[in-house]
């Protein structure tokens, strides 16, 4: 495979698979002000061994190996700098290795069939929460609602969203 061919490759696989790694780095206790930098510094690394990864294994699931590696390393890196919660992360990544792997090609697509089924403001809500990673009461000011009511609307949208995920992955 040329260069080019490589990178029109590869910008396709970036933009299915950006916004499930980012929530997956954020699963593992990162400070969300280092997110999308660890999200990044997994691609850059995918980019470079694209050329080993097995067509038929599953790239998301190879890649965030390739992000639960990268969050190992900066725990090992103590004192460097403060991208999350150490004792968190470390629970969180001895659990995501526990589990079954939960960011497959047909709960991601669930998801985005879901979230537009959403209300509009649910949406923003959401948009505002997980991927700008805003807390409450900084959504409290911007959409003037009280924090606790963010919180407990948050809640419910997430009760909606995994049933919604739920009953589609059922059908598929």
């Amino acid at each position: 495979m040329d260069g080019k061919q490589k990178e029109v490759r590869f910008a396709a696989l970036v933009e299915e698979h950006q916004a499930s790694l980012r929530a997956f780095v954020r699963t593992l206790g990162v400070d969300p002000d280092w997110v999308d930098d660890l999200a990044q510094d997994a691609f850059v690394v995918a980019y470079r061994e694209l050329e080993t990864f097995d067509e038929n294994r599953n790239f998301g699931k190879w890649l965030r190996g390739i992000a639960r590696n990268l969050v190992r390393n900066e725990l090992r890196k103590a004192g460097r700098r403060r991208i999350m919660n150490e004792d968190l992360t470390r629970h969180l990544l001895l659990a995501k290795e526990q589990e079954p792997d939960m960011f497959d090609a047909v709960q991601v697509s669930a998801l985005r069939d879901c979230m537009e089924g959403l209300p509009r403001k649910s949406r923003e809500l959401v948009h505002s929460h997980y991927h700008e990673g805003w807390n409450a009461a900084q959504m409290a000011g911007k959409f003037q609602i009280k924090a606790t009511t963010i919180r407990q609307t948050l809640l419910r949208v997430r009760r909606q969203l995994y049933q919604c995920i739920m009953q589609r992955v059922k059908k598929a």
